[in-house]
């Protein structure tokens, strides 16, 4: 009586066979792919196992997180003969399939899972199709398209007395997964402190108790150590700060920025007086990361470098940012080098200006390459400017209708940036105008009265560097 429920047993597991073989079997598995870079061909395959005859094939791509399905790909062994795009071979009883499907030049758009669908006929009736399925997540990588190295909060004045902040950001864009960014100072790598929060903003100079490490032996020779020292001692005994008379004048070439009417003034005066709390010694660095994920799938990547600006020693420092991702086989670099501005070259128009003219005064540019980006202040020495004020903030300073009363006045041109500041002073001498009557003009350069001699326009070029 006992052996009925395993002899009962022993048939259903033998109908299940039976069943199962007239069914017959579907085995499915889609080829790994390690993640691959935009702009490369990409070939997915499918491989299927089975004893069975073969009905269909679907590719589809998966998108809105499983919920569309796009088909890609079809193949109906119904209506096409053609099995060009598979390959098969006899295994024992079995048939062993490979589908393929290329992408030949895959985007970041591509980028997601892909699912292989085989279905065959059932052995037992052709109205029945035995299906199964394989998926695979293709990962397309993208390198960074762009990198760029700014400072922030500029332009920003000189401070000679007192520590100021200061902050480089590497910016970098459309790489995908998110590049790592560092810096590196004149070729050696800054070692940083990591934040997560910026920073609170202080005037104060940054501290993380790490040991100092002198930086003197980088930039600094034993004369400008001797210089800088002396200025202290003056400033201590109340006397005027040390100046040094260059050599070589920081005027450009009059022949090129000069009008044949200019009056050039050759002395340059350039000043190094260092302030009391610059510090000999290694600056300490912060590092910030943020990421911004973008709509197509990339990444922005600021890396923000803070630490205590010392115009003395970060003067002429070259700084540069790097970039390293699994696209690139070679980091990618953009460098900027900390320079103060140097050898303003003024550009006036009109060339012969007359009463009445309306005047422009432009920094054309620099003897140096200056970084960061300077600020520009115009005054009237012993007096106020045309319209007023006592100063104007911008790169052109502009006269409208000169009157005949500006003749002989100095303008200075103060161009400052966090590593230092020169002034540029240029004289103003201007022709009558003919057409206006001598004498009669207003204080605005208005005609009121007869004709006189003409006057000369003169530019002059005196240039004041102040460096710490």
């Amino acid at each position: 009586m006992r052996a009925a429920p395993s002899l009962r047993g022993c048939v259903c597991l033998l109908l299940a066979l039976i069943l199962d073989l007239a069914r017959g079997y579907l085995t499915v598995n889609i080829e790994p792919l390690p993640p691959v870079v935009a702009g490369d061909a990409v070939t997915l395959k499918c491989n299927f196992k089975t004893d069975g005859r073969m009905r269909e094939i679907v590719w589809y791509r998966v998108t809105d997180g499983g919920t569309i399905k796009q088909k890609i790909f079809t193949f109906d062994a119904m209506f096409s003969t053609n099995y060009s795009h598979m390959e098969n071979y006899r295994k024992r009883e079995d048939l062993v399939y490979q589908s393929t499907v290329r992408l030949p030049e895959v985007r970041i758009s591509d980028n997601g899972p892909y699912e292989c669908h085989v279905g065959i006929y059932d052995r037992a009736t052709r109205e029945k199709v035995v299906l199964a399925s394989g998926n695979i997540f293709l990962n397309v990588m993208a390198p960074p398209t762009s990198i760029e190295v700014v400072a922030a909060d500029t332009p920003a004045p000189f401070s000679r007395y007192q520590a100021q902040n200061f902050t480089l950001v590497c910016i970098v864009s459309g790489g995908k997964p998110a590049p790592m960014v560092y810096f590196k100072r004149d070729g050696e790598p800054i070692d940083a402190v990591p934040l997560s929060e910026p920073l609170v903003a202080s005037s104060g100079p940054l501290q993380d108790g790490r040991p100092f490490r002198s930086l003197l032996h980088r930039d600094l020779d034993d004369t400008k150590m001797q210089k800088s020292l002396s200025l202290l001692d003056t400033e201590n005994q109340g006397g005027r700060p040390y100046t040094e008379h260059s050599s070589r004048g920081l005027t450009p070439d009059p022949s090129i920025f000069l009008q044949p009417t200019t009056e050039n003034i050759p002395e340059t005066v350039v000043s190094r007086e260092f302030p009391r709390w610059v510090h000999n010694s290694e600056p300490i660095y912060f590092l910030r990361h943020s990421h911004t994920p973008g709509s197509d799938g990339t990444v922005e990547v600021r890396a923000l470098l803070t630490w205590t600006l010392n115009p003395q020693i970060d003067n002429e420092a070259l700084f540069s940012c790097e970039v390293k991702h699994p696209a690139l086989s070679m980091p990618m670099q953009a460098e900027v080098m900390l320079v103060a501005p140097k050898g303003p070259q003024i550009v006036m128009t009109p060339r012969r200006a007359r009463v009445g003219d309306t005047v422009r005064i432009l920094v054309h540019g620099f003897q140096n390459e200056v970084f960061p980006e300077p600020m520009f202040t115009w005054t009237r020495v012993g007096s106020r400017l045309l319209d007023g004020s006592t100063e104007f903030d911008g790169k052109e300073l502009v006269l409208e209708r000169v009157p005949a009363e500006l003749n002989g006045s100095m303008y200075r041109c103060t161009a400052q940036n966090p590593l230092g500041s020169t002034d540029t002073h240029t004289r103003l001498i201007v022709f009558e105008n003919p057409n206006i009557p001598r004498g009669t003009e207003d204080s605005n350069g208005s005609a009121s009265g007869p004709a006189g001699i003409r006057l000369t326009l003169v530019l002059a070029l005196t240039v004041v560097l102040e460096l710490t």
